[in-house]
């Protein structure tokens, strides 16, 4: 069955740095855009960057444009999301998801 398992998530203070990944399983995963949302406390999943299949394209909530990166490498059925100069409204549960496969969420805490 299809799999999409996230990690890399943690606390980390203002300014910092995290990576997470997200890899896929049981479906070509080539073959597909790909997403990351998050979910802040009491607030909406929202949308925060798309790959294209290949990586030519990519699109980025305006909350995050010029500090997330996402980027994939379809040999290992992964997606990255490089996230720098973090702050603390970035805190959320973040989710990988493709059509409509959701995985089950990091979390990102960005405290000090």
């Amino acid at each position: 069955q299809v799999q999409l398992v996230e990690s890399g998530g943690g606390l980390v203070q203002p300014g910092g740095s995290l990576r997470l990944s997200c890899v896929g399983s049981g479906f070509t995963f080539s073959a597909f855009n790909m997403n990351w949302y998050r979910q802040a406390p009491g607030k909406e999943r929202e949308l925060v960057a798309t790959i294209s299949t290949i990586g030519g394209r990519t699109n980025y909530a305006d909350s995050v444009k010029g500090r997330f990166t996402i980027s994939r490498d379809n040999a290992k059925n992964t997606v990255y999301l490089q996230m720098n100069s973090l702050k603390p409204e970035d805190t959320a549960v973040y989710y990988c998801k493709t059509v409509i496969w959701w995985g089950q969420g990091t979390q990102v805490t960005v405290s000090s």
